[in-house]
């Protein structure tokens, strides 16, 4: 269970770090934070892809929603 979350924070961080060839605006590092802390949370709550797909999708809305208001 923890190699498959730490899987998932390695995948997420890797992702989000190759999409920022520019400097990120602050909307979209939250966006991205929430996103992966989001996922992370929703697997640990609610367990399998949809608690996790759920939670990063919230985290993402949330983060960006946040990151904008900096």
């Amino acid at each position: 269970m923890i190699t498959k979350i730490l899987m998932s924070i390695a995948a997420a961080s890797l992702i989000a770090l190759t999409g920022c060839a520019s400097s990120p605006t602050n909307a979209q590092i939250g966006t991205a934070t929430g996103a992966v802390l989001g996922g992370v949370v929703g697997d640990a709550l609610f367990g399998g892809t949809l608690g996790t797909v759920g939670g990063a999708a919230a985290g993402a809305v949330i983060g960006n929603e946040i990151g904008k208001k900096r």
